[in-house]
């Protein structure tokens, strides 16, 4: 459950907890509120728990070591040919 999704949950069983006065056969809207707005605190607290932990870990490497290496640079010698058409 993600963040967005307990968010809703809490939103959802406050209304249905504080704001909503409406009796269903052998169903307390009241409980029901409040058991959604638990839901959504427990979504809450195990999806920070998992991102929080995500976000620690952080991997480091020693840096590389360059080392320099000493060539002979080869040039070459392009030549073009302007007085022959091209294919």
């Amino acid at each position: 459950m993600g963040i967005g999704a307990s968010v809703f949950l809490i939103a959802l069983g406050a209304i249905l907890a504080f704001a909503v006065n409406a009796s269903v056969g052998g169903l307390d809207l009241d409980v029901v509120g409040w058991i959604l707005m638990g839901a959504g605190l427990l979504g809450l607290v195990v999806t920070m728990m998992i991102w929080g932990n995500r976000r620690r870990a952080v991997v480091t490497e020693e840096p590389a070591t360059y080392r320099r290496v000493e060539e002979p640079a080869t040039y070459r010698r392009v030549e073009e040919r302007r007085d022959a058409p091209p294919l």
